[in-house]
């Protein structure tokens, strides 16, 4: 039978032809410069974990778009971000990706002006100052930092809004029952892929029945081209059928995400009995990351604006990184991952038709065409 028509409200589809962003938002210079201002260089970004940063004076460097940021963790323990810039005459203050201070100062490898590491100016070698000089109006350029349940974000825009929940989509799955803070990094996989094209595949099961088809036997429902019961437009006929190809989760008898769908370790104490069901929960945190919630580890997933920022990571409690047998999971998601770069390194490649000026949405698209005006969005305010 047809959905009523109290119904088709419910369905989730797109109901009318929509365009895709255009084919020039991908690959030209001017859209690149325009989604760094707009979004990168304007919006909460995961960086990295606080347990990359443990002991005081250790210190990290991120690059985002043409800003080089270092992030420390100071003599008393707190975190702080500064951008890579000394005040005198520009230059780069730490040269390495990471790494502890040798003193409780930044000093500028050019000049020697030095900074405590709460950013302020504390000295100056030159034999004598100019009139009107004074050491407290050039402190280093200071960045908004947050931290969220063990995960560092920073903000490079002068006077951010909010804090880094904030960048949360609304839609997001609950990870309170998850122990995130506690979570040490199992592996670590980095990717290269554009973070559009990216977003893009994340949000939208079409390609999974082609693309991923141990996924599509894992999640039945994405076998479907699906991701949820109301993509479907005839879902009412299957309305009363709790089956995983109709309803979602995993296949019956499947735990979790790994090559055989069983734990390899011990399962999270607090999950409720639905998220055990589900067998993954996702929260996305636009632009930059998204987690998913297993019933025995998390993965994290960053991105950044260029094509080699995408680094995965798969979490796990201490204790259970010496009973898991890691390689069964890790081969699952990396397979997935793996997928996922190939197809979208086809979409790269086939937009640089000259021809090609905008593509067309489908109706399981849905998520793409709210991706889509979230850059809108952001683009306009940033051109108001």
């Amino acid at each position: 039978m047809q959905p009523g028509p109290s119904e088709r409200h419910l369905y989730n589809g797109l109901t009318r032809l929509e365009p895709t962003l255009p084919a020039t938002a991908y690959r030209e210079a001017d859209a690149y410069r325009l989604d760094l201002e707009a979004i990168w260089y304007r919006s909460w970004l995961m960086i990295c974990r606080e347990a990359d940063l443990v002991e005081p004076l250790a210190f990290r460097t991120f690059r985002i778009g043409s800003q080089e940021i270092v992030v420390l963790r100071d003599e008393t323990g707190s975190l702080r971000a500064f951008h890579n810039t000394c005040r005198h005459r520009g230059a780069q203050l730490c040269q390495e990706s990471a790494g502890r201070l040798k003193a409780r100062l930044l000093t500028c490898p050019y000049h020697a002006w030095c900074y405590s590491l709460r950013g302020d100016l504390v000295r100056v070698p030159s034999k004598s100052l100019p009139e009107g000089f004074d050491k407290a109006d050039y402190p280093l350029y200071r960045v908004a930092l947050s931290v969220w349940r063990g995960f560092v974000f920073f903000n490079l825009a002068q006077d951010p809004s909010g804090e880094a929940e904030s960048s949360f989509d609304p839609a997001s799955g609950d990870l309170a029952n998850w122990p995130l803070e506690t979570l040490v990094t199992g592996h670590r996989l980095s990717k290269v892929m554009n973070w559009k094209i990216f977003w893009e595949n994340f949000n939208e099961c079409l390609n999974c029945p082609g693309v991923h088809k141990d996924l599509s036997r894992l999640v039945p429902i994405n076998g479907r081209g699906l991701m949820a019961r109301h993509d479907d437009p005839e879902w009412a006929r299957h309305a009363d059928n709790d089956a995983p190809e109709f309803c979602g989760g995993l296949r019956a008898g499947a735990e979790t995400w790994s090559r055989d769908g069983h734990v390899h370790g011990p399962v999270f104490a607090g999950l409720t009995a639905a998220e055990r069901a589900a067998g993954q929960t996702y929260a996305t945190a636009l632009p930059s990351m998204f987690i998913v919630g297993h019933v025995d580890y998390v993965r994290t997933v960053r991105l950044g604006p260029e094509q080699t920022e995408l680094t995965a990571e798969w979490l796990f409690t201490p204790e259970a990184l010496v009973q898991t047998d890691i390689d069964n999971i890790v081969a699952f998601g990396t397979q997935v991952l793996e997928e996922d770069a190939a197809i979208c390194e086809i979409n790269q490649k086939g937009l640089r038709s000259i021809r090609h000026e905008a593509g067309v949405l489908m109706p399981e698209e849905y998520d793409l065409r709210r991706f889509h005006e979230w850059v809108r969005e952001r683009h306009a305010a940033f051109q108001a």
